[in-house]
């Protein structure tokens, strides 16, 4: 038995004893090194890179950037003000203020909106159909607002309740860990601020089928569905009000196959880092209900980096193929060792027929085109290690190894 399933036993046994869901003692220098990941994020004050996650996840942390943290959340006032502002002038041409390109310009996605909403309650210094957007962004909605004390129509919270209840009807048959994870939480929030009393019954059974769900996509290593879903899974979880051995046992597991990831340095980007942060300070989203402002936060300080000599790069060879067209595309490339996917991508544009398209969003750069083709309303274009393992980082996080061939799918969801 390896180090890491001899701990896992142990924790196993441990958690016999444990019946709610608790992440403490984790290494302060550990915390540390992921907090200072998110400091050079914090000086890209573009309006495509500025992410209301970073500030949240620092807020609900036992971290601080100091002055940056002001700075950051005045940036994102007058980008998502300006934004909203377009909003409202496409939506009404007559005003003095509006013009053709209004149109064209960027508007901030529910997530992206959500999100600001709970940026904006973390500064608190300062005092039946599908819904038209992913059920993770829609439950996200509800949270923001419920944080807020904004109750939202029982229409409104149904449609995601009845999703939980018949996700054997939704087309792939089932939510993703993260999904499940993101409407367990605006259950509980729903549920402590009792925002929607006739719904409270429903609420609390979606509630306790989301826990179950989430307990029973534990991985042998100890991740909910995979490393990056975990987070928000634990996030939900030690939230819970329904304790039991089962719950202890899987979040002591959990922690120890995090503590493994952050070892290994797996956690780089900067929505993943931001879910992970709250969790290693024992809070959740659900706390911005009434946040604690008084928590001590330790400041961060840049990382220092040892400078490394020059070396020539050496190269890796990728294949690429797209088999989602006609004719299918497979082409090899060769770029520098830890070139990331888009790298990669960049690559075969310049040298072969193939062509792409991306978007930009809170977790990174995501595909909307391949080789001309868009994905469509309810399609995403697919990354996956071939032949058939999907990959759990986005085209700027993966990085391939040398003799990889690498797919991009269409799929639907």
């Amino acid at each position: 038995m390896g180090c890491l399933g001899a701990l896992l036993f142990l924790l196993g046994g441990l958690g016999a004893l444990a019946q709610i869901c608790e992440i403490t003692e984790v290494d302060s220098t550990l915390v540390e090194r992921l907090g200072q990941r998110l400091l050079p994020w914090m000086d890209r004050l573009s309006p495509e890179q500025l992410n209301p996650s970073i500030y949240v996840g620092l807020r609900l942390s036992s971290l601080q950037a100091g002055a940056k943290e002001a700075h950051y959340l005045h940036s994102l006032k007058l980008s998502y003000q300006q934004s909203l502002l377009s909003v409202v002038n496409w939506r009404c041409p007559m005003s003095a203020s509006s013009n053709d390109n209004s149109d064209s310009e960027a508007k901030p996605s529910m997530g992206q909106l959500a999100l600001y909403l709970l940026a904006l309650r973390a500064n608190w210094h300062n005092h039946q159909g599908h819904p038209h957007t992913s059920y993770y962004q829609y439950g996200l909605g509800i949270l923001a607002l419920c944080v807020h004390q904004k109750r939202v129509h029982d229409s409104v919270v149904g449609k995601l309740l009845y999703a939980v209840e018949h996700e054997q009807h939704l087309q792939q048959g089932h939510f993703p860990v993260d999904t499940l994870a993101m409407a367990g939480l605006a259950f509980s929030c729903l549920k402590l601020s009792n925002l929607n009393p006739s719904q409270r019954n429903r609420i609390t059974v979606a509630l306790g089928r989301v826990q179950e769900k989430i307990l029973k996509a534990q991985t042998l290593e100890g991740h909910f569905g995979n490393v990056y879903s975990t987070p928000l899974a634990l996030q939900l979880l030690m939230a819970s009000l329904r304790p039991t051995v089962e719950l202890g046992t899987a979040c002591l597991k959990a922690k120890a196959a995090l503590l493994a990831s952050l070892q290994h340095k797996a956690f780089q980007n900067p929505l993943m880092i931001s879910q992970l942060l709250p969790i290693l300070n024992q809070k959740s989203y659900v706390d911005l209900i009434s946040p604690d402002c008084e928590a001590p936060r330790v400041l961060l300080e840049p990382a220092t980096e040892t400078p490394s000599q020059t070396q020539v790069p050496e190269f890796i060879h990728v294949t690429l193929k797209v088999s989602s067209i006609f004719p299918s595309y497979r082409h090899s490339v060769s770029v520098p060792v830890s070139s990331s996917l888009e790298d990669v991508l960049k690559k075969a544009q310049e040298h072969s027929r193939f062509r792409y398209g991306t978007q930009a969003s809170l977790s990174g750069p995501y595909l909307t085109s391949v080789m001309g083709k868009k994905a469509g309303e309810r399609e995403f274009w697919q990354l996956l290690r071939a032949p058939d393992t999907p990959l759990l980082q986005g085209i700027a996080d993966y990085r391939p190894r040398d003799g990889e061939a690498i797919e991009l799918r269409l799929v639907g969801w």
